[in-house]
């Protein structure tokens, strides 16, 4: 790689295709069962196979779960659209052509606010976003010397989403990546499972450099089938690093290979040349005679629109304007819909929202995690047997110093094992009500000062240390007092005992 002294000034362009699995009974054009997994070759029928005489039949639901997409991207949806041969041959296309869309795309430009959790977002403009029917799979476990085709997969309704190249680095193209899985989860219109291919992405990168007064662009890379985050991100860092290497090995020679597709070596780090990149021309698309062409009507697309729930963008704003959460808590409390749902419930059912998050970003979470880790699949936290109603009365005991922070996560640990349980009656059979009672807690402050004469003289004599020393011994009377004493107290105790002369 260069050295850093002797880098130029450049730009990064990255452009993005995202190939999103629509979660859907059915496939694309055909009855057949859609779904991952299942034995080999079983979820086909003669349309999948190809034979003669079948004539494919569109999927209304797809077509309405990719007008919803292309609504949350802010899309123009064509009163008009059509389907097209895409013609190539592989041996996972039993046809030799793909049903795809071509020049009238169904969804054409938009746009998605790129938030981040810190500093400013971006807006990426979409170029489209398509239907068409996916490829089967080759497999080659244990098989050296031959290829096993699958065909389960073959017909699933894939919606692709193309990018103009607005992405400017790695940790941005991997943002949008996470960004339009929760857009796709929330609409409900893809499961999103990355381990399963739901979603795949192929990022275009290239770079521009400033060289002798001009701005010179390197040939595309277009990266295929990424299948995580982690790598969306690897893949662009790396892939950045070797086009800006081998342009400064030879900046004044033209380029040796034009745009080119290239695979990403997960183990290694490195991407590696397949074949040079196809053009349109290459595929000889033509419209597809068998299906005669879409009219979507401005009726149609407002009763779709109805059925769209708040995306999370939207809710984060509003956690932010409304509730006075940051924006990095917003990020937390939105990624997964079913934990935002939770919140919103709670909320409606009278908890406190600070308090609220807390117990779901705290003890919450890593009840979940625990039991995912035990499960050995992921459980989320709207999983637990705690509904919103005993979140919202726990989160309510806390805020009116009926319990401490640190006994909520105790009651909430036996709400969590005994489900139905009342929060108000755990904490006071588990004797973990606050003690408001000024003489009991001046009695534990009184232990807490004798017991810690070292707190007590850098309370007194040393302002670095004041802050620190009276934290300490707040610890100290929580801990007498087994958590009952009510915190706010046991502060204004400590300070007018320890101010006396």
């Amino acid at each position: 790689m260069a050295s850093a002294a002797a880098v130029p000034q450049y730009k990064v362009l990255i452009g993005m295709e995202i190939h999103v699995q629509l979660a859907t009974r059915s496939k694309m054009f055909t009855g057949a069962a859609n779904g991952f997994g299942g034995e080999p070759n079983s979820q086909v029928d003669p349309v999948v196979l190809g034979l003669p005489g079948v004539l494919p039949v569109i999927n209304r639901q797809a077509v309405e779960m990719a007008i919803m997409v292309g609504l949350a991207l802010n899309c123009r949806i064509a009163a008009l659209t059509k389907w097209d041969r895409k013609s190539y041959y592989y041996p996972d296309l039993p046809k030799n052509y793909q049903i795809s869309q071509y020049d009238q795309p169904l969804c054409g430009a938009g746009q998605m606010e790129l938030p981040a959790a810190d500093g400013p977002g971006a807006t990426v403009r979409i170029r489209r976003a398509h239907l068409e029917e996916d490829a089967g799979k080759l497999l080659h476990e244990n098989h050296a010397a031959l290829s096993l085709v699958d065909l389960n997969r073959a017909g699933t309704p894939l919606l692709e989403i193309v990018t103009e190249p607005d992405l400017a680095g790695p940790e941005q193209a991997r943002l949008f990546g996470e960004e339009l899985r929760r857009i796709c989860r929330y609409l409900g219109v893809s499961l999103g499972i990355m381990q399963q291919g739901h979603m795949r992405f192929e990022p275009n990168i290239n770079l521009h450099i400033f060289h002798q007064g001009q701005w010179v662009p390197t040939p595309i890379a277009e990266i295929k089938n990424l299948n995580s985050f982690r790598a969306v991100e690897r893949a662009c860092g790396y892939e950045i690093q070797r086009q800006l290497s081998e342009w400064m090995a030879s900046p004044d020679s033209p380029p040796a290979e034009g745009k080119s597709t290239r695979g990403w070596d997960d183990e290694r780090g490195v991407t590696l040349v397949q074949r040079e990149k196809e053009e349109a021309h290459d595929y000889r698309y033509f419209p597809d005679p068998d299906l005669v062409p879409l009219r979507v009507t401005p009726q149609w697309i407002e009763q779709i629109r109805a059925r769209m729930v708040e995306l999370p963008i939207q809710r984060r704003q509003r956690y932010r304007t409304q509730l006075g959460i940051s924006a990095r808590e917003a990020f937390s409390l939105t990624e997964e819909k079913s934990l935002s749902d939770l919140f919103d419930q709670a909320i409606a059912a009278g908890a406190p929202p600070r308090r609220l998050m807390n117990l779901l970003l705290g003890p919450a979470a890593r009840l979940a995690n625990e039991r995912s880790a035990a499960q050995g699949r992921p459980v989320p936290i709207s999983d637990l047997p705690v509904s919103a109603g005993q979140y919202a009365a726990l989160a309510r005991l806390v805020d009116q110093n009926a319990i401490s922070a640190t006994a909520s996560v105790a009651v909430f640990e036996y709400l969590a094992a005994h489900p139905g349980s009342d929060p108000a009656q755990v904490a006071a059979e588990q004797g973990l009500l606050q003690v408001r009672d000024a003489a009991r807690t001046l009695q534990w402050a009184l232990q807490a000062i004798a017991a810690n004469p070292q707190a007590v003289g850098d309370y007194r004599n040393n302002p670095k240390k004041k802050q620190a020393s009276l934290g300490f011994l707040r610890g100290a009377v929580m801990k007498l007092s087994q958590g009952k004493a009510d915190p706010k107290m046991v502060g204004q105790i400590l300070e007018e005992k320890l101010n006396e002369v």
